[in-house]
């Protein structure tokens, strides 16, 4: 990015590169703030391919996917590479067109990408069979060599849990407790839910704190109300006394 953005005038660059940092920084948290940073990247530096890949991203973060595509196919005329073809396909489902991310997915394009790579359109793939229902077809895509290895990279938790999911929306629920489990080992980071969907399907429930302090707030309030209540036959008693002490002297 750095030698892309060298080809602009100095403090060009230097704003642009302001906007882009924002956008990393925000599109996990608040993806509309960087959304918004990505526009006035790309109203400053369009012919940028960094800047139309990151406008790309910001706009997949918010779910407009014919925008995303749009960017992602402009970032790929500039640089010529093929690593956008996984999301540029999920793209194609978040628009209601699975079929034609399933089309890409026997693209050549694929062969050229690497194994990360190939591992997302396999994620892509089967994720477009289950829009199509085809649930058996999505556990076979499912299934290869990523999915059966021992080891662990920054993709395995992701393919566990989709393999675990498909396997439990076609009701093999035994299957999918084993690899949602396995999910769970590999998700160190905690990119996936696989822990709570294991749990649930554990019958473990959860209580929430915040109903356990809200349970304790009546019996604290009774507490608080029968010690007003004592204070008060105290100072009632307190009351009496003079009188009983004016009854005797009489």
């Amino acid at each position: 990015m750095r030698q892309e953005l060298m080809s602009l005038p100095k403090t060009l660059a230097e704003d642009v590169a302001r906007n882009l940092v924002m956008v990393a920084q925000l599109i996990d948290e608040d993806p509309e703030r960087a959304y918004d940073y990505s526009r006035i990247a790309l109203r400053l530096a369009s012919r940028v391919a960094a800047v139309r890949e990151a406008a790309g991203f910001a706009a997949y973060a918010t779910q407009k996917y014919s925008e995303a595509l749009a960017e992602f196919r402009a970032a790929r005329r500039m640089t010529g590479s093929v690593e956008l073809w996984p999301v540029m396909a999920d793209c194609e489902r978040g628009l209601g067109r699975p079929e034609r991310a399933l089309a890409m997915a026997g693209e050549p394009e694929v062969q050229k990408l690497d194994r990360a790579g190939q591992v997302e359109m396999r994620l892509v793939a089967a994720g477009a069979r289950r829009d199509m229902d085809q649930l058996d077809a999505a556990i076979v895509t499912l299934q290869s060599p990523e999915l059966a290895s021992s080891a662990h990279h920054p993709w395995t938790a992701r393919l566990r849990y989709a393999y675990a999911d498909a396997l439990l929306a076609a009701g093999r629920e035994q299957e999918a407790r084993e690899w949602f489990a396995k999910a769970v080992e590999a998700d160190k980071d905690g990119s996936t839910d696989a822990s709570d969907r294991l749990a649930e399907m554990d019958g473990v429930e959860f209580v929430d704190a915040l109903d356990e302090s809200d349970d304790e707030e009546p019996a604290a309030d009774a507490d608080a109300t029968a010690d007003e209540d004592e204070d008060e036959d105290e100072a009632d008693e307190a009351d009496e006394a003079p009188k009983a002490d004016e009854d005797d002297k009489n």
